[in-house]
């Protein structure tokens, strides 16, 4: 006899503001602790010292990750120039200085190519595999990696002030894959003055930002009430950018068991989107001639 799942049949989403100094592994289990869920996961990993936008999916919200981690998102971080680390950002060893310090105009300009289709190598400190092991095991081991170039799309990459000649506040808008410490790296070596990152902060991700998370202490006190319960948000956010289609009645009892079912609305032949009945998603898939193909159907 098959053994039910453990915790609650919880679907949704909830945007947590997470703090410096936790894993985005420990903001998942406490959300799925919390919540007493059946099943969590997030959309995208920040690093430890990072801060901002984590959206933790729950239920059958994890079926959307992957949309949401395709996604747009913005990052805010300071740049802290004159000095190289093992890490790319402050918590790793200084390897090297520089006393140059450019101006305002000069990191203007050095910006510009990093901006659109660009090539990208993960720092040595990344979850990035290689032959099957995470490279910052590898590189804590002091092995040093030849990490190959990534493809990273960057919508925008802007100056935002100068602080002091030591320091400068930029805010980036990529797509999936990016590290801001390799931009960072990157920006500092072509400056000819080095660089690291010194504090990070995803703004927005997706459709999911800043201001609507909430903290770890807010979690905690509101834990397994009712409470955090109103903080879920609607698992049909992880679908935003796709095409909605409503389902017929035949249609919907067909998707619900997984075949092709007819929805109401024309796209192109395979534009992926998402069926609806009643407002809430069933299934995502491909539009083929009026009916949608699922390749993912939601259990509701």
């Amino acid at each position: 006899m098959a053994r039910g799942r453990k915790g609650r049949p919880v679907t949704g989403w909830l945007v947590v503001d997470k703090p410096a100094g936790v894993t985005s592994t420990a903001v998942v289990n406490k959300v799925k602790w919390a919540f007493e869920a059946q099943k969590a996961g997030h959309a995208g990993t920040l690093d430890p010292a990072a801060t901002g936008v984590l959206a933790v999916a729950l239920g059958e919200a994890t079926k959307t990750v992957p949309y949401v981690t395709d996604a747009l998102k913005c990052y805010r971080f300071r740049v802290t120039l004159g000095a190289a680390t093992t890490t790319d950002d402050a918590e790793g060893e200084v390897i090297a200085t520089s006393a140059h310090r450019p101006s305002d105009a000069e990191i203007e300009a050095a910006l510009r190519p990093f901006r659109g289709q660009i090539e990208q190598v993960p720092p040595q400190f990344s979850a990035v595999k290689v032959d099957g092991e995470r490279a910052y095991d590898l590189a804590r081991e002091g092995e040093a990696l030849d990490l190959a170039a990534r493809p990273l799309w960057v919508e925008s990459l802007l100056l935002l002030s100068r602080p002091d000649p030591d320091h400068a506040e930029l805010e980036m808008t990529c797509g999936k894959g990016g590290y801001v410490r390799s931009i960072a790296r990157d920006l500092g070596r072509s400056l000819g003055c080095l660089g690291h990152v010194t504090w990070l902060r995803r703004e927005w991700s997706g459709p999911f930002r800043a201001e609507d998370g909430v903290t770890l202490d807010e979690i905690d006190a509101m834990a397994r009430s009712e409470a955090l319960d109103q903080h879920l948000l609607p698992l049909e956010l992880g679908l935003h950018g796709l095409p909605e289609f409503p389902a017929t009645p035949e249609g919907a009892a067909r998707l619900r068991n997984g075949n092709p079912g007819q929805v109401i609305g024309h796209a192109d032949w395979g534009t992926e989107g998402w069926a609806s009945a009643n407002g809430k998603a069933i299934a995502v898939g491909h539009y083929r001639g009026g009916e949608l193909h699922p390749s993912r159907v939601f259990n509701r």
